[in-house]
C-alpha cells in the first residue's frame, strides 16, 4: 500500500472526512475530539458528512484541493455489508490520494477481514491515541509500522498488526469535539467486568472499569451548558449506569455516583435535564434497588430506565455468562414500577443453546412483565467477532415465538428492529464461517 503525495507546496493541509452516521457518531466524536488535543489539529481541515451521498459530493468538491484526504468510517457488525459496498464504490471512483480508515467494534474484532473489504488501515481498539499518531505519520509521510494499535496490508498484501495499545486515561481526551462543535452524550465509564458471551465490550475495552473523573465530566457539561443554555440535556455513555465510581464495576459506589449527579445538576441548573439509566446506556437488574432508583428520582429527569434482561431462562442466562438470576429481573421490574418509573427491557431472541423450553420461558416472562407495565425491546441474536459466541450458528426465530412478539408489539408492549437483525444475523454468521462477503 502506498501513500500518495504530489508535492504541491500550496497544499499545506490534509482533509479529514468523517462519515458522521447516526449509529456511529459517539465513537467518531471521541476520535475527532482527540485530534483537537494535539498540535496536529492545525494541519487538518475537518469535514463531517451524514449520508453516503454527502461523502461522494464532498470528495468530488475537495479532491483537487488537498495532497491527501483521509476518510474515517466507524461501523458495527450489523453494518458490515453496507460498509463493504460503500468502500468498494469509493475505491473504484477515487483511486489515489484517498486513504480510508476503519474503526469501531467490527473492525476491531475482525481487522483482517476489514482490510480485505478495501480499507487502508484499521484502528484496533481505542482510537484516541492511535488516530493522533497515525494522522501525524500520514501528514509527514513517515513510517507508520511502529504505531501501536493499527492493522494494514503491506506492499506484498501481507497482514500486519502493530500490537495492542495500552488502555487510555479517559481524562486525557474529550468525549466529543469542542472546537468543531459536535456535541453528544458524555462517556463516563469504559470497560465491563461481566464478560457476557454475546457482547464485544469487555473484549475490546477491558474488564476493569475506567471512569472519567467528575471534574472532567463537569468540564464538558459546562461546554454543553454554555452552548445550549437552559435547554441543556445531559446523557451518559456507560456499560452500566449505576456502576460509576465502582472499582470493580460489580460492587456499587453510590456515594461517588451521587456526587457526580450533584455536581452535574449544579452546572445545568433546575431547567437543564439529566438522564440516568436510559439510552445510550442501561442498568443491570441486580443493581436496581431502592437506593439506586432514589438517585434517579432525586437528580434525573427521565421517567423510565432500561434494563438488560436478554432471556427468561436461567439456563440461557448462565450460558451467556450474564451473572444475574431470573428472580433479579422480576425484582427489578417490580421495584421500578413501585417507584413510579417506567421500564424498558432488552431481550435477545435466538441465543445459542436456546431450545423450545427456553423460548417458552422467555415468552412467559415477556407476557408477565408486560402485563405489569414493562415494555419489551426486542433484539435478535447476532454473532459478533472476538466474542465466545462468534462462531455460534444462527437460525430463524421459531414461528410461535414471532407470533408472541408481534402480538406484544400490536398491543404497544414491545418494539425493536428484531426482524431486520434476524435477516442480517444469518448473513453475518455465514460471513464469519466463510469469510466471504458475496
Amino acid at each position: 500500500m502506498e501513500i500518495y503525495y504530489f508535492g504541491n507546496s500550496s497544499l499545506k493541509k490534509i482533509a479529514f472526512l468523517i462519515y458522521y452516521h447516526k449509529q456511529n457518531f459517539y465513537s467518531l466524536n471521541a476520535i475527532a475530539g482527540a485530534l483537537e488535543t494535539d498540535a496536529i489539529f492545525e494541519s487538518i481541515d475537518f469535514y463531517f458528512v451524514q449520508t453516503i451521498n454527502e461523502i461522494f459530493l464532498t470528495l468530488k468538491g475537495i479532491f483537487e484541493k488537498y495532497d491527501q484526504i483521509v476518510l474515517a468510517i466507524s461501523f458495527s457488525t450489523i453494518q458490515l455489508f453496507e460498509s463493504y459496498e460503500l468502500v468498494q464504490r469509493l475505491k473504484k471512483k477515487f483511486t489515489k490520494r484517498l486513504l480510508i480508515i476503519a474503526g469501531g467494534s467490527h473492525p476491531t474484532g475482525d481487522p483482517y477481514g476489514t482490510l480485505k473489504m478495501g480499507f487502508d488501515f484499521v484502528v484496533v481498539g481505542e482510537g484516541e491515541e492511535t488516530i493522533i499518531e497515525l494522522m501525524r505519520i500520514i501528514i509527514n509521510n513517515e513510517e507508520y509500522s511502529m504505531i501501536k494499535g493499527i492493522a494494514y496490508l503491506n506492499e506484498n498484501k501481507e497482514y500486519i498488526f502493530t500490537g495492542k495499545r495500552d488502555f487510555i486515561n479517559l481524562d486525557n481526551y474529550p468525549p466529543f469535539p469542542v472546537k468543531n462543535i459536535r456535541f453528544g452524550a458524555i462517556e463516563i465509564t469504559r470497560g465491563c467486568p461481566y464478560v457476557c458471551y454475546f457482547c464485544q465490550t469487555p473484549y475490546i475495552l477491558g474488564t476493569t472499569p475506567r471512569h472519567r473523573s467528575i471534574d472532567a465530566i463537569c468540564r464538558y457539561v459546562k461546554e454543553l451548558k454554555n452552548y445550549y443554555g437552559d435547554n441543556t440535556d445531559i446523557r451518559f455513555i456507560t456499560p452500566n449506569a449505576f456502576s460509576y465510581g465502582s472499582i470493580d464495576g460489580m460492587n456499587l459506589n453510590l456515594k461517588r455516583l451521587e456526587t457526580l449527579l450533584i455536581n452535574v445538576r449544579k452546572v445545568i441548573g433546575k431547567k437543564g435535564r439529566l438522564f440516568l439509566g436510559t439510552f445510550p446506556s442501561e442498568v443491570r437488574p441486580e443493581h436496581v434497588t431502592n437506593d439506586t432508583l432514589a438517585l434517579v428520582l432525586k437528580y434525573a429527569d427521565n421517567d423510565n430506565i432500561t434494563i438488560g434482561v436478554q432471556s427468561g431462562s436461567q439456563k440461557i442466562l448462565n450460558l451467556c455468562h450474564r451473572g444475574h438470576t431470573v428472580e433479579d429481573i422480576y425484582h427489578a421490574v417490580d421495584l421500578t414500577l413501585k417507584n413510579n418509573l417506567k421500564i424498558n427491557l432488552d431481550f435477545i431472541f435466538g441465543l445459542p443453546g436456546e431450545n423450545e423450553e427456553d423460548m417458552n420461558l422467555t415468552i412467559e416472562m415477556m407476557k408477565s412483565l408486560s402485563s405489569m407495565g414493562a415494555r419489551i425491546h426486542a433484539h435478535s441474536f447476532i454473532p459478533l467477532p472476538q466474542t465466545p459466541f462468534e462462531k455460534k450458528s444462527v437460525s430463524r426465530i421459531k414461528d410461535h415465538y414471532k407470533k408472541e412478539i408481534i402480538s406484544l408489539i400490536s398491543k404497544g408492549n414491545a418494539f425493536g428492529d428484531w426482524k431486520r437483525q434476524e435477516s442480517v444475523a444469518i448473513k453475518i454468521a455465514n460471513y464469519i464461517k466463510t469469510k466471504k462477503l458475496k
